[in-house]
Formats: C-alpha cells, structure tokens, sequence
C-alpha cells in the first residue's frame, strides 16, 4: 500500500493552492485507476488551516523524544508523516514565503528534526519505496523569486523528513480567488504533474 498525505495550507476552502493540489491528486487518482492501481494507493488530504496548531516553543523536548511536549493536533499528524511514502504541500505565497498555517506546520516537525540530525535516525525503511515531497505553491505577484524563499525551506523541511524534493508546481500570477481554476495552463501544471507521480511510484 502506498501512503500519499496532502496538506493544504491555505485558509481559504477552494483556495488557489487548494484548488492546484486538488488538480494533482486528481490526475494522480485517475492514473492509478487507469493503470489498476487505484486499490494499493491511499491519499488523505488534510486541511491545516482546521487543525489547531501551536507554534514551537523551542523547549528541545524533542531533543531526546520523537514527539512534541506540546499538545494539539501535530499528535495526530506526527504518525501519518512518519508512515507517508509521499508527502504534497500546498501553500499559498504571503510576502515572498510560506503562509502562517504552512509555516507553523514546518516548524513544528523538529521532533523529525532532531531525530535525523541529533539522533541519526533514517525514517526511510527498507522494504518501501524512497519517500519523497511534492510542493504546490500559488503566488499572486511575477518576479524570479517569487518561490525561492520558499522552495529552500521545503528542501530543508523534507530532507528532516528523509525525504526526497521530487518536484514542485509554483504558479505565479493568481491573484483572484479564483485564478487558478481560470487558468487551463495552471490546471494542466498541476495535473500533469499528478500524473507523474503515478508514473515514478
């Protein structure tokens, strides 16, 4: 069974980074159906901005345990991270980086953190295929760096996963509400790369 976890940051339901991942997993679901392998797949999708999440405390408890002192929703989360083959976050873009909900999220995996770097910990078993993250992003403005700030985080944050960055799909440009479902070129990103994902699981 290959686990896939969805995380949607954004605080708004339909949401332009919403609405880019749901084109993903979308195309993802389609291709394992058509290939027969829609029963040995499993996807969650998680809205976080519904989760209640405490920022990090920096009290290093995690330090020695594999798990966070603090008592919210992350208790939940901590075990569907640490069983997902693949790990897709979608974040809208806030002054040049991750939005709120995105951010408190990322910080709060130092238990994973700290297991691989203080601990030497691998969270990659033998036996499944190499654990990897996806990154969906919806910016409103244009510029080269728009996603920059964030892509380096999500390269950190998974790598403290034991995961591999497979790939991203940063939309600059949606602006609206409804950008992204207004922009074929967008939905076929998003799409596209689902189908992808099939194809290399």
């Amino acid at each position: 069974m290959i686990s896939v976890l969805a995380l949607a940051a954004s605080p708004r339901i339909g949401g332009n980074s919403e609405t880019l991942l749901d084109e993903l997993l979308r195309g993802a679901t389609e291709t394992w159906k058509e290939r027969g392998l829609d029963a040995e797949v499993r996807v969650e999708k998680i809205r976080l901005a519904t989760c209640r999440i405490l920022p990090c405390t920096h009290c290093d408890y995690c330090s020695t345990q594999m798990t966070c002192i603090l008592d919210d929703d992350m208790r939940n989360l901590y075990p569907k991270l640490e069983r997902s083959d693949w790990l897709i976050l979608a974040s809208p873009i806030y002054f040049m980086a991750h939005n709120a909900q995105a951010k408190l999220f990322i910080d709060r995996c130092q238990p994973f953190w700290a297991a691989r770097y203080l601990r030497h910990h691998s969270f990659q078993l033998p036996d499944r295929p190499r654990r990897r993250g996806l990154f969906v992003a919806a910016g409103a403005t244009h510029g080269p760096k728009v996603f920059a700030g964030a892509k380096v985080t999500m390269k950190w944050f998974f790598h403290s996963l034991d995961m591999d960055y497979w790939a991203d799909c940063c939309i600059e440009g949606l602006e609206r509400r409804s950008a992204a479902r207004e922009t074929p070129d967008a939905l076929r990103q998003a799409f596209d790369l689902g189908r992808k994902l099939t194809r290399d699981s």
